[in-house]
């Protein structure tokens, strides 16, 4: 672990991540953590998500780390989604009986056990060998919603038969509608009930620091790609189609493309990227069934707004007729509590799943799970909240 400490130190300091300061302050900071030296050997040691982060950081390639873990340009919006949380206060509310709480949560009839569900992030297989498989059956046993990428490295058939019921599918758009139904009809029969349609990408994004730490990675990742590397377009979900000229998104996208998608699915139609009240109200108006307040965890337009700040207008846009989900920057079972008192039906996670993955495996989710589920029912009961109907806008306070 000394030569850890050493290596570490050595990347700090290198020319390579001179133009990358949060890259290189949290490798410096990383030289003087306890966790460095001190990493918990199973995942039921961890007493929070970042025990399993630094667990993760040891074990996933610097490339495929990199992929997780940071943003786009000067990866602003990245930690805006974090910080964002920070700017609000839990407002404490006493000698209410909190002896019996309910997190439950219903969406579009079918009831989680908490409001927690872990959102679509491609290709798990680079972080573990079971990937998308050992995070659905800790989801399935936790009760919680999975949200399932067109790119994973695990069909959907194969992911809902290991979990034994079904998970949502998120669908990139292609630029071509026929293999965008294909997409579409295959989710549909595998047994998804809703498909969230990633609208955040029109047009790529400016990966910098990705690109930069793949530079130093020298390992062949063969677990889950050939050494020369993976294109989305040869994952599973892709099989048996003709890919020549597609592309996973659509810069072409319109409003009419819902229509289009409702007309041929009677999966419930969320759009996952959204982040201003007026589109927000132009998804209720066009036939969307939800919104997803996202930005891609950071990694789509460079905004340098956080999804927690634009919550609220995408909110008071939709007025209560269509429930709004959101995810970015959570870490805290208190930040979960947060975006529910502003509005949220439903918070996800992204890195923080894949953090106890690529630590434990199955384990690993589970005990992100446990840890999120254990503090958000703390946050509950110190604001006298019983079940989520009771988590109001009075329960936080924003910081003057």
């Amino acid at each position: 672990m000394t030569d850890r400490r050493k290596f570490l130190g050595l990347l700090a300091a290198s020319p390579l991540l001179a133009g990358i300061p949060s890259i290189g302050q949290a490798l410096a900071q990383a030289t003087s953590l306890p966790g460095v030296d001190n990493l918990i050997a199973r995942a039921a040691d961890a007493l929070d998500v970042f025990d399993l982060e630094a667990v993760a950081r040891r074990n996933i390639p610097p490339a495929h780390w990199g992929f997780m873990a940071t943003g786009v340009d000067g990866e602003e919006t990245l930690k805006a989604n974090r910080e964002a949380y920070s700017r609000y206060q839990l407002r404490t509310r006493r000698f209410v009986d909190v002896s019996k709480m309910d997190m439950s949560v219903d969406l579009f009839g079918t009831k989680f056990r908490s409001p927690i569900f872990l959102c679509p992030l491609s290709a798990q297989r680079a972080f573990h060998p079971e990937g998308e498989i050992a995070s659905g059956k800790a989801a399935q046993a936790r009760g919680q919603l999975q949200v399932l990428s067109t790119v994973s490295s695990t069909s959907v058939e194969d992911v809902i038969a290991a979990r034994g019921s079904p998970v949502w599918f998120q669908l990139y758009t292609t630029n071509n509608w026929d293999i965008t139904v294909k997409l579409v009809k295959r989710a549909e029969a595998a047994g998804c009930p809703v498909v969230a349609v990633t609208v955040d990408l029109p047009a790529g994004r400016n990966t910098e620091t990705v690109t930069r730490l793949a530079r130093t990675d020298t390992r062949t990742c063969t677990s889950c790609h050939a050494a020369g590397g993976s294109s989305p377009l040869t994952r599973p979900m892709f099989a048996g189609n003709d890919i020549t000229g597609i592309s996973v998104s659509s810069p072409s996208l319109t409003w009419d493309f819902i229509k289009r998608l409702k007309d041929v699915t009677s999966m419930k139609v969320l759009i996952k990227g959204l982040d201003s009240g007026e589109d927000a109200a132009l998804a209720v108006k066009n036939g969307a069934d939800g919104v997803v307040v996202s930005n891609h965890g950071g990694r789509a337009t460079e905004t340098g707004r956080g999804t927690l700040e634009s919550l609220p207008e995408v909110v008071a846009a939709v007025r209560g007729r269509i429930p709004v989900l959101v995810d970015g920057g959570v870490r805290r079972g208190t930040d979960v509590l947060k975006a529910l008192a502003l509005g949220a039906t439903a918070v996800g996670i992204g890195r923080p799943y894949v953090w106890g993955l690529g630590a434990f495996g199955q384990p690993g989710v589970e005990r992100v799970l446990d840890l999120l589920n254990n503090e958000l029912r703390l946050a509950m009961a110190g604001v006298g909240a019983r079940s989520l109907r009771e988590i109001t806008a009075a329960s936080v306070i924003r910081k003057s």
